[in-house]
Formats: structure tokens, C-alpha cells, sequence
């Protein structure tokens, strides 16, 4: 099932055809997306995602969203699926028909793929990869958009590829330094103590907002939170590992390149738990 909505509040047919061939954001992935969540109707961290498309936005030098109008088709979308039922909501943005000056925009709703639920239940096994840059060229090369949710997915792509090759799930990016990045389409998060600590944004990886969402409910609960640069050593310490983004929410790393970690399921309960109670 998915439904189409159009930035202008039109409800499309998803199976018909509504891109141009010369779509900037079809030729050259030069545009950006957003990827909600939405349970029992409501969805979730919107505001931090319509904060992390204008964001992304200006540093593509794409038009400023208009957000009511964001909010808008959000709104329409929900209209038209099932409450009861779980979805993932894409909000596409792109630079439109090269030289019309008007952009691509739209909200398709579907759902959530099985693999992300057997993940979010049993965890995923990941790999380490090397990005191939320090932790600092994101403040050095601005124009390379490490921190910006652009639709060129490429290299993630490909690493999720080379993960499977090598009999996992998942990958957790490094910088050339051997500092931790974050996952293709996630944010590593790990816990020691009562101490939930991610990599800082500005090494180049993008600001998450589910785990903004879990450090929230954590601070709330009691835990403390720190934004600092991680090293493998530290993955190797925590007390669990966790890959975290709107779609799988917080799923355990269970083995880091073919090294099983300890059991942490009580932990992970318990994180994943502080994390649902904010919704």
C-alpha cells in the first residue's frame, strides 16, 4: 500500500508516472528527503525532520521549504492510510526539470519493509568500512554536503552491498582516522553506565533525529547524554551498541565484524522502552 501527495495537497496515483526524465533529482540524486515515522497515526519528530529538510535545503541551495505546506501533505497522506497500520512517509525535494526553476515535491507514504521489523526485534550484524576522509573535511569541504540527507545514496547503497558480501546486515562508516561516523542510514548510539553517547555532527555524519528523540527520553529518565567522538574501542566497552533512525527506531548491534557482542536485550528493552514513552 502507498499513498502519493503532491506539495499543492493533490492525492496522486502512485503507480502512475509523475516525474520528468530530465528531473535533476532523477539525473543527478541533486535533492533531498526525509523519512518519518508515523504510529498509530501520528508522526513521529516531524518538527526535527522538516528542521533537518530546511537544513539540508540551504546547503544544496535549494529553495527554503515552505513547512505549513510540508506539514500539509503529511497531514493529507495520514488522511489516507490506516491508522492502525504503521508507515514510513518519504518527503522528496528536488531541484526540479533542469533549468525550469521549479522543484520536485511530494510525500508518498508506504509501508514498513519486513526486513527493518525482523532487524528492529533481533538486531543486525554490521561491518566497519572506511569512508575514505578525516573527521574534519565536513568544516574544510562544505561542498562535499557530508551532513546534508541529499538523495544521493549511491555510496551507501553500495556499502549496504558490501555488507551483505560479507554475511551482515549493516555497516558502521569510519573516518580515515579510525573515528566512529554513523551507519548508511542511521546513527550510532552507544551506552556504558548510565551514559547514552553518539558521534558530534560536525565529523561530517548527519544530525539524527531519532536519536535526538532517545537522548530526550534518556535525560528525562535519568541517564546522561554526551556528544563526543567515539573510537572502535569505545564500541568494544559499551554495554550495547545501537543503530538508530526513524524507521528501524533502536535496534541492537549484535556483532561488529564477525565479533559477537555480549548480550545487552535487557538493556536494549530497556533504552527502546525510554524511547516509546515519548510517544
Amino acid at each position: 500500500m502507498r499513498v502519493l501527495v503532491f506539495l499543492d495537497g493533490t492525492v496522486g496515483d502512485p503507480e502512475a508516472a509523475h516525474i520528468r526524465v530530465d528531473d535533476l533529482g532523477l539525473l543527478r540524486g541533486d535533492g533531498i528527503f526525509e523519512t518519518v515515522l508515523v504510529v498509530d497515526g501520528k508522526p513521529r519528530e516531524l518538527d526535527r525532520h522538516l528542521d533537518r529538510l530546511a537544513s539540508s535545503a540551504a546547503k544544496l541551495d535549494l529553495p527554503v521549504p515552505d513547512r505549513e505546506a510540508w506539514r500539509q501533505a503529511v497531514h493529507t497522506a495520514l488522511v489516507n492510510w490506516p491508522a492502525e497500520r504503521e508507515c514510513a512517509v518519504k518527503l522528496v525535494y528536488t531541484r526540479g526539470p533542469e533549468g525550469s526553476g521549479e522543484p520536485t515535491a511530494f510525500v508518498l507514504a508506504q509501508e514498513i519493509a519486513d526486513k527493518v521489523l525482523r532487524q528492529r526485534a533481533a538486531g543486525v550484524a554490521v561491518v566497519t568500512l572506511e569512508r575514505g576522509f578525516g573527521p574534519e573535511v565536513a568544516e574544510r569541504a562544505p561542498w562535499l554536503l557530508l551532513g546534508a540527507k541529499s538523495l544521493s545514496y549511491a555510496v551507501n547503497m553500495a556499502a549496504l552491498r558490501e555488507a551483505e558480501r560479507r554475511d551482515a546486515d549493516d555497516v558502521i562508516f569510519l573516518a580515515a582516522d579510525g573515528s566512529v561516523l554513523e551507519g548508511p542510514t542511521s546513527t550510532v548510539v552507544i551506552a556504558q553506565g548510565e551514559t547514552l553517547r553518539t558521534p558530534p555532527a560536525r565529523t561530517g555524519i548527519l544530525p539524527g533525529t531519532t536519536q535526538a528523540g532517545l537522548f530526550d527520553g534518556a535525560e528525562s529518565s535519568g541517564w546522561s547524554v554526551k556528544v563526543e567522538p567515539l573510537t572502535m574501542d569505545d564500541l568494544r566497552a559499551a554495554d550495547v551498541v545501537l543503530l538508530v533512525s526513524s524507521v528501524r527506531k533502536v535496534t541492537r548491534v549484535v556483532s561488529i565484524d564477525g565479533e559477537a557482542l555480549p548480550d545487552a536485550s535487557g538493556l536494549h528493552r530497556q533504552l527502546l522502552s525510554i524511547y516509546e514513552s515519548l510517544y
